[in-house]
């Protein structure tokens, strides 16, 4: 492992840098005793998008957030020739790491796509997983199987568009206009309620990575996924507790649907969180940051 920042023992975060299968991982780390909790982004985002949870958790706990390969600052290998950007791939990078970098059982935290990243990972690795919060978890609207449920429009169009993306120069010429910071910008006013916290900062932060190498075609490869397993064939299956939180006013993943997976045995709390939308640890820590401490503590102290 790789120092990017001052030591383990500094009030600020520690950067670091884990080789697994032979690409460098970017991970960050603070906290010197309690449970192990680690923390998972969604899709575009990075480590980055915990910045306002991280220090906060590291009161009481050892906490770890965690670039997932294609994203933030770890890297960028070319999809199908040198890795596929499957939940397969990012749960097996996330119960290794577990394994090797932490060394004990955690706590799971992740947000939208990260949900589902971290559910695989306590299906790869149950004797890692003390239990999963997730954070407006992705509810993958245009699988191949949801597909049937959407409207007409969605069923035709968005098949169409992941074909006509998988020519090259489309999908680049696609991804070069997503990745403006104005587009950013406007993407996360709809997805975040409280424009205030849609900062230069945050733009940055996301807009960072997508300058690196591959990041376009790590983006063209995921919004061909339609594949892979939907978050309610994971939840019947964990092999640990879960609580949800939930944005109520997510613009992308209605919390009327999130409700219903409340019936799951495992799931022990659905706690929607009002006037916040799909990314409520970032636009409102203040509301989630308490609901974290609570929970972490709750299912770290389940299995001891």
């Amino acid at each position: 492992m790789t120092s990017l920042s001052p030591s383990l023992n500094s009030t600020a975060p520690a950067t670091l840098i884990w080789q697994w299968q032979g690409f460098p991982i970017t991970y960050q780390t603070q906290g010197q005793q309690g449970s192990a909790v680690v923390l998972i982004h969604g899709f575009g985002a990075s480590l980055g998008h915990w910045r306002k949870n991280l220090p906060i958790l590291a009161a009481t706990n050892r906490v770890y957030a965690l670039d997932l390969i294609g994203f933030g600052g770890s890297a960028k290998p070319k999809p199908g020739a040198e890795i596929d950007y499957t939940f397969d791939t990012w749960g097996q990078q996330i119960a290794d790491f577990c394994r090797e970098v932490v060394g004990e059982p955690v706590v799971l935290v992740g947000n939208s796509i990260g949900c589902i990243a971290a559910m695989q990972a306590a299906i790869v690795a149950p004797d890692l997983t003390q239990g999963v919060v997730m954070i407006n978890c992705s509810l993958r609207l245009l699988h191949d199987r949801r597909r049937a449920t959407q409207p007409w429009y969605k069923q035709l169009g968005a098949p169409l568009l992941q074909q006509i993306l998988k020519f090259p120069a489309i999908g680049r010429a696609f991804f070069n206009q997503i990745a403006r910071p104005e587009t950013v910008r406007k993407i996360l006013l709809k997805a975040y309620i409280q424009a205030e916290a849609v900062t230069e900062e945050l733009v940055d932060l996301l807009m960072e990575p997508a300058r690196d190498p591959g990041a376009a075609d790590v983006f063209l490869a995921f919004t061909g996924y339609s594949q892979g397993p939907l978050p309610e064939d994971l939840l019947e299956v964990l092999p640990c507790p879960a609580v949800l939180l939930w944005g109520a006013d997510d613009p992308w993943e209605p919390i009327a649907l999130g409700r219903e997976w409340a019936a799951f045995p495992q799931v022990q709390a659905f706690i929607p969180i009002e006037g916040v939308g799909h990314c409520p640890q970032d636009e409102a820590p203040e509301l989630v940051n308490p609901l974290l401490q609570e929970w972490i503590g709750k299912l770290s102290q389940a299995v001891t």
